[in-house]
């Protein structure tokens, strides 16, 4: 079975939310780096990230994942702000790096009308950077929705990255809304959105799932998470994605509108689904 768990505030530590991942139910999880609408971020504490480390091999977890900041844009139109955002990922892969096992999932970004190919470039360069530390981190593209100038909304924007940055560090994180959002219907045609997927980016690629409902219809490019089952991918076709032979023993995250409570009862109604 995959690992399941949901996104999490980071405001006590790394060994706090271990304890509260647990309380849910759940055996991943995943954080903010830093403040998701700006650029603070708090000082690793080492000792608080052994103890988290300790207790989550102890406990079995699969692996986390880290999300970049949404104001972290590596094809903005502003060269110093597009600079200043390829610091932050560069710092932000250094961080990470001190927890075994972490993922670090961003958002492409908006090329901002410079046009798909250029900001594919500017992300490219970014990422050639970044990567050029070599930490143990693998680094994770988002899959969007592809509203406004949004990078990433199709699998074939994807795969132009991953050639641009031949890294075996670089992989790709499929949240089910926003490809739902992009055309890709997974409640209709899982089989044939995975099979486009392997063809175009490659299943070895994929690392981690976002997992939740869409309050749009399918191709509306809009992006608004919903609960699982009470949105336009539905329940059953959520299952089916959960279940699916070729994306088994990766985490899966919930993003969904809930709060901790709510988050428990979504992990343990995916943990009901059966593989078939």
């Amino acid at each position: 079975m995959p690992f399941f768990g949901c996104h999490l505030s980071s405001t006590g530590g790394f060994a706090a939310m271990v304890k509260t991942a647990r309380s849910i139910g759940a055996d991943t999880f995943q954080f903010f780096t830093r403040n998701p609408r700006g650029s603070r971020a708090k000082a690793p504490d080492p000792g608080d990230i052994q103890n988290a480390a300790g207790e989550m091999q102890a406990q079995g977890f699969g692996p986390v994942v880290a999300h970049g900041s949404y104001t972290m844009n590596l094809c903005t139109r502003d060269p110093e702000a597009r600079a200043f955002a390829a610091q932050v990922l560069a710092e932000d892969l250094r961080r990470v790096a001190l927890l075994p096992g972490c993922l670090y999932n961003f958002h492409p970004g908006s090329h901002v009308a410079q046009g798909a190919e250029v900001g594919i470039g500017q992300i490219a360069q970014a990422l050639e950077q970044a990567l050029a530390q070599e930490l143990p981190v693998t680094v994770l593209l988002e899959t969007m929705a592809g509203k406004g100038s949004e990078i990433g909304g199709s699998f074939r924007e994807l795969r132009a990255i991953l050639d641009a940055v031949p890294s075996p560090r670089l992989g790709v994180c499929l949240d089910t809304c926003h490809i739902w959002d992009g055309g890709y219907d997974i409640a209709g045609n899982l089989e044939g959105v995975l099979e486009e997927f392997d063809r175009v980016v490659g299943l070895n690629r994929l690392k981690a799932l976002h997992i939740n409902d869409s309050k749009n219809p399918l191709g509306a490019r809009k992006d608004r998470h919903a609960c699982l089952g009470e949105g336009c991918i539905g329940l059953e076709a959520l299952g089916r994605v959960v279940t699916h032979p070729a994306l088994q023993a990766l985490p899966m995250i919930l993003e969904t509108p809930n709060e901790l409570p709510g988050y428990a009862r979504e992990i343990a109604l995916l943990r009901s689904f059966k593989i078939s």
